[in-house]
């Protein structure tokens, strides 16, 4: 048969897992060149090597959410299906959490739903594996040689073929995993060997390559599809759960690569290699022993690596926008160095929760970097909580906590960064008067070095007396204060990971975050923004509460109040000595023109009965704080957690 007999003979509907990534845009765009029931999923939409589909056929979906792949298996009930989800093959792909979960964790729970309610309805079930399972034993291994991972990403996709094997030999599930070689062709990521080597091949000249003597098996992208579609219409059940190397059987070294790039593009100069090597070109000696491939699956593969490189050429001269296609290579990973988790402190806030989702999601996707949203629902009387389940749901990266009561926004926003992950946290208010859109300048100067980027309130959208109130209060504060605080800035920041990690350890229980934000230092600078008024529903805050907020500030950050009372009584008593003094000479020397009455008296009475009164609330408000200090009573208490649409009791498991 050829390739569109296969593809017609393969069972559906068919669902591609992993179709934005390099081989399953490819498999899926081929499948889907000659039949309509064919179904890939991408985490994020849109997505570059989709452009120009159907968008019916593409799935946005986050399978690292367990409800999402039940939804997906019971939506598109497939008969086949090919599983190119991968994470960790680059090796800018370092966190290992993530590549054990999207690798194994992914394709446990997958073959297990497979199993026990699709066992009778699958066709076949095809993963994409890798070569790398062999670490530095990849010269022409068998299928059944002893693995030698040298990375995660190895050992999880060793793990993943562990796990074929036994579903298919053990629960007979029609499944078979395909050791993928060098995979090159279209839509591969720009930064990689081949694209690298077109771009600069046309401009008459060799990208910076590793060691001659370094080698790969190279295979072209279209063999690897066929592979996939051999494995689904050729899987005997005696193969069930075994494990196949796709490849040429070639071994092609970097300077077999340089040769064959000389003859296509006419290049005269020399090769320049460079001394040192990376993870992705760590081995000596790299190609597949495909025998058993050929024997049973009646595959082989066809293209020769010049007549690949050829095809590539021609797709790359076809590209529209060449530039658009290099620069989506700076676009293909996530920033992990200056990845941010967003705290948001929620309180009535649940019509403005989904709106700062989808703004800091827009924020974060535009600055290409990793991150993490977690709401703080701190005992909201509103649906706050199923909200934040609802987006969690459909996103991993965001989570939420619910406190068993209202403890404040600075509680709810330490809650947050206990649980952090990310190498900042960005603080918001959750009724949106934060804009999120701040964050890519405060991503900017943290990336200039700043270690703490905090919003100025330039501007706020308030009563003429609420702004005056508002300047006067920082300004006061600041002047009190024993330590240099900003003036006009809340809680809205970024702070890097070594000062949230300071503050955390800090052991007072009345925080006062912004103040204790100025007092552990750091290279430190404000951005001016206006400040709008809460998009829903009416403020909670009000005269009094603003009235406690500048007490709390003053209070924690300032000996002032009681230095003015030492002062004032010093002055006093020095005033009341003078005084004493003046009654008894004018009583000797002007005994008519003393006072007849006790008006006198009564005021001078009142008057330093308020100072006494006045000093002792100034006095006891300093108890009081050392006294809920000396309780160490905690800082909030957690009821819920809220992860992957489960709402998890705190403490004793899932609630529901």
């Amino acid at each position: 048969m050829d390739l569109e007999q296969k593809i017609r003979w393969l069972q559906g509907p068919i669902l591609v897992l992993g179709a934005s990534g390099f081989v399953g845009a490819n498999l899926f765009r081929q499948l889907l060149n000659y039949r309509e029931d064919v179904f890939g999923t991408t985490s994020r939409f849109p997505a570059w090597r989709l452009a120009g589909l159907n968008n019916e056929n593409i799935i946005a979906v986050d399978l690292l959410v367990d409800s999402n792949l039940d939804f997906l298996l019971e939506k598109i009930q497939p008969r086949t299906i090919f599983n190119c989800v991968a994470f960790g093959a680059y090796s800018f792909e370092t966190e290992s959490q993530l590549i054990y979960r999207t690798n194994f964790n992914l394709t446990a729970k997958l073959l297990e739903r497979l199993e026990r309610i699709f066992s009778c309805e699958i066709s076949c079930y095809v993963h994409a594996g890798s070569s790398s399972e062999y670490g530095d034993n990849c010269s022409g291994p068998s299928e059944d040689d002893l693995p030698a991972p040298n990375s995660d990403y190895a050992v999880s996709k060793i793990a993943c073929a562990n796990l074929l094997y036994f579903y298919g030999k053990k629960k007979q599930l029609p499944c078979a995993n395909l050791r993928l070689y060098s995979v090159y062709g279209p839509l591969e990521d720009s930064s990689r060997l081949i694209p690298t080597l077109i771009r600069n091949g046309i401009e008459g000249k060799y990208p910076n390559f590793v060691s001659p003597d370094i080698s790969r098996d190279f295979i072209y992208v279209d063999d690897v599809n066929e592979a996939f579609i051999d494995t689904a219409l050729n899987l005997k059940k005696a193969d069930y759960g075994s494990s196949f190397n796709i490849g040429t059987s070639q071994k092609t070294t970097i300077s077999d690569v340089a040769k064959v790039a000389s003859e296509i593009f006419q290049i005269n100069t020399e090769p320049v290699y460079n001394s040192m090597q990376n993870r992705d070109w760590d081995i000596s000696s790299w190609y597949a022993n495909t025998t058993k491939a050929q024997e049973h699956l009646q595959w082989k593969a066809k293209t020769s690596f010049q007549d690949g490189l050829l095809k590539t050429i021609e797709w790359y001269q076809k590209l529209s926008d060449k530039e658009r296609y290099y620069q989506s290579s700076k676009k293909f990973g996530l920033d992990t160095k200056y990845s941010v988790t967003a705290i948001i402190a929620c309180y009535k806030d649940n019509q403005a929760i989904p709106i700062m989702y989808k703004r800091l999601k827009e924020t974060f996707e535009q600055l290409q970097i990793d991150y993490e949203i977690i709401f703080v629902n701190d005992c909201s009387p509103d649906n706050s909580e199923e909200v934040i389940q609802k987006i969690s749901q459909i996103d991993k990266r965001v989570m939420g906590i619910s406190h068993a009561r209202n403890f404040g926004s600075q509680a709810a926003f330490k809650s947050g960064m206990e649980i952090a992950t990310k190498n900042a946290c960005v603080l918001l208010d959750g009724d949106l008067q934060d804009p999120p859109e701040l964050i890519e300048k405060f991503v900017e100067k943290w990336r200039e070095g700043y270690d703490v980027v905090y919003g100025c309130r330039k501007q706020r959208q308030a009563t003429l007396f609420m702004q005056i109130a508002y300047k006067a209060f920082y300004r006061i504060f600041d002047y009190f204060s024993y330590l240099s605080i900003p003036h006009d800035a809340g809680d809205f920041s970024l702070m890097d990971k070594k000062v949230v990690q300071a503050i955390l350890h800090f052991p007072e229980r009345d925080l006062f975050l912004r103040g204790i934000r100025a007092f552990v230092g750091f290279k430190q600078i404000g951005i001016n923004y206006v400040r709008p008024e809460r998009m829903f529903g009416v403020t909670t805050n009000n005269l009094a509460k603003n009235i406690a907020w500048a007490k709390k500030g003053i209070l924690s950050f300032s000996y002032t109040p009681l230095t003015m009372l030492s002062f004032l009584g010093t002055v006093l008593l020095l005033i009341t000595l003078l005084l004493a003094i003046l009654q008894i000479l004018s009583r000797i020397l002007f005994p008519d023109l003393v006072p007849k009455g006790i008006t006198t008296v009564l005021l001078t009475i009142l008057f330093f009965g308020s100072i006494n009164l006045f000093s002792i609330g100034i006095v006891a408000e300093y108890i009081a704080k050392i006294f809920e200090e000396v309780k160490q009573r905690p800082h909030f208490i957690r009821r819920t957690i809220i992860k992957n649409g489960e709402i998890r009791d705190a403490y004793n498991g899932i609630k529901n």
